[in-house]
């Protein structure tokens, strides 16, 4: 008899240690921030609801007429001191309900204003939670370039992390729906950590990956730049973007956008403008730039029209015929937000997030678990991790708190960065158990508060705004509750043991 040769299993065994070696390092070394980007990132996909929510008294409406928009794009103009760079003006939509004019200075100020349906400014623009929030998802409130470019690499990690993970797993779609319930607590954590990674693969892969981009665009444009175009971005660029208009410093009065209205209501056949942007308002070389709905089922959809100060139209582009770049530049961030589909899209993401959140939390709980159950426990950065991950979510709901008496965003990240030092500091005379029952009762308590406080102090006269309070008030009631039963089941455990 001829000894039949065993086949070689493919991946094979030392390669399966090794990328799991490696997926377990590049965890760790990112945890944090995967963990805080990745809540934020699933807070924020309600970053419009939260707008409305910092400002239930604006007047809602459907449409607003050109004359409405240059009389509030000249008072917005007018209560703005030094020469103005930009105006962006965010027409009213299903999401914001109202306009808004932002102005640009010259000296680097920017302030965004509410108008209502006639063009006069009611005030401006609340968006300390927001902007807070925001902001701490895209670039960690640390300089722009720098803070875009870590959380860039974070997407980069996390899907280095979803490739890393499948391949130190050869069996992890076969046993999609193998759930060890009833083991030991770090194989609980293991299958569910596994399972979450499989079941939700797409939506992990697609916001990991539009985040990288996103994060490191700065970088991809330069290195096309120096490959294609000798070193020049500004090539790369105009690829993309609408050309600026020829400069002409020479002082004029501000450009009057009610002929551009007009031109445009013929160009696009009523099609509502969702947006523009006025260069240079107040010199010879001013141009105006809008964005107009086009009705395609495209997630980049807008048509794209740009005139210079004579009303000449000097730059046109149809969304059906953006080129592959335009397409995917375009569909990056709803992409990335779930800004594409209303309401349904955005609940599921914010789920879809949570799991991605709680998959960046497991992870770590896992080789925690794991060190334990060898006899080589690390108790310091178990407790330091409990600080992290219920130290964050009290640490934003104390932020939120915060933003009900401000409209600026210092007190907000301050708050934060207590709370979350406070936390650490707290994990070297706390238990684990301690500092998960303190954050998890902590944040609910500050939910709950958070939910009356606005509508003693901001009111619910927008119905978004009620149902934000109530939904706030909803999931503080279930952190207490869990906080309530938790103490009361570890107690026995203990006995029991």
């Amino acid at each position: 008899m001829t000894k039949t040769k065993k086949r070689a299993s493919f991946p094979s065994p030392d390669l399966v240690r090794a990328v799991l070696k490696g997926h377990s390092g590049l965890g760790l070394a990112f945890a944090a921030l995967l963990y805080l980007v990745c809540l934020t990132g699933a807070i924020a996909v309600f970053a419009n609801e939260f707008y409305r929510w910092e400002n239930p008294g604006a007047e809602r409406m459907e449409r607003i007429s050109g004359e409405a928009v240059q009389a509030a794009y000249r008072e917005a103009m007018a209560r703005t001191e030094g020469a103005v760079e930009h105006v962006l003006i965010l027409m009213p939509s299903e999401d914001r309900p109202w306009p808004t004019v932002r102005v640009d200075a010259e000296d680097g100020t920017r302030t965004t204003w509410i108008a209502d349906s006639a063009g006069r400014i009611t005030g401006e623009l609340r968006e300390s939670w927001t902007h807070f929030l925001t902001r701490l998802h895209i670039n960690l409130h640390l300089p722009q370039s720098w803070g875009i470019f870590i959380v860039g690499l974070s997407g980069v990690a996390l899907l280095s992390s979803l490739i890393s993970g499948l391949l130190a797993h050869p069996r992890i779609f076969r046993d999609a729906f193998h759930l060890r319930l009833a083991g030991s607590r770090r194989l609980q954590e293991a299958d569910l950590h596994n399972r979450l990674g499989v079941w939700a693969l797409p939506f992990h892969v697609t916001v990991s990956l539009t985040g990288a981009l996103l994060g490191l665009s700065t970088v991809i444009i330069g290195a096309i730049g120096l490959a294609v175009f000798q070193g020049d971005t500004a090539k790369v660029y105009a690829i993309f973007t609408p050309p600026h208009p020829a400069e002409d410093k020479r002082p004029a009065p501000p450009i009057d956008l009610r002929p551009l209205f007009a031109s445009i209501a013929e160009r696009a056949q009523g099609a509502p403008v969702t947006y523009l942007i006025v260069e240079h308002p107040t010199e010879q070389g001013a141009a105006a730039m809008f964005e107009v709905e086009s009705g395609t089922s495209r997630i980049a959809s807008s048509d794209v029209y740009a005139f210079d100060r004579a009303g000449r139209l000097y730059y046109e582009q149809k969304a059906a015929q953006n080129n592959v770049g335009q397409q995917i530049l375009g569909s990056l961030g709803p992409l990335h937000f779930g800004w594409f589909g209303g309401g349904i899209v955005k609940i599921a993401y914010a789920l879809l997030g949570l799991g991605l959140t709680y998959l960046a939390a497991g992870g770590v709980n896992i080789w925690l678990a794991r060190r334990r159950d060898k006899g080589r426990p690390v108790p310091g950065w178990e407790r330091v991790w409990a600080a992290t991950v219920w130290g964050q979510p009290l640490a934003l709901a104390g932020a939120a708190l915060a933003a009900l008496f401000t409209p600026a965003v210092t007190l907000p990240i301050w708050i934060w960065a207590g709370i979350s030092l406070a936390s650490l500091g707290a994990a070297l005379v706390l238990s684990p158990t301690s500092l998960t029952r303190i954050g998890r009762a902590g944040t609910g308590a500050l939910l709950i508060a958070l939910a009356v406080g606005h509508s003693i102090v901001l009111g619910v006269d927008d119905g978004m705004a009620l149902i934000v309070d109530a939904s706030i008030c909803l999931i503080g009631l279930g952190l207490l509750a869990i906080s309530f039963r938790w103490r009361k089941v570890v107690p026995t455990m203990m006995q029991v043991a």
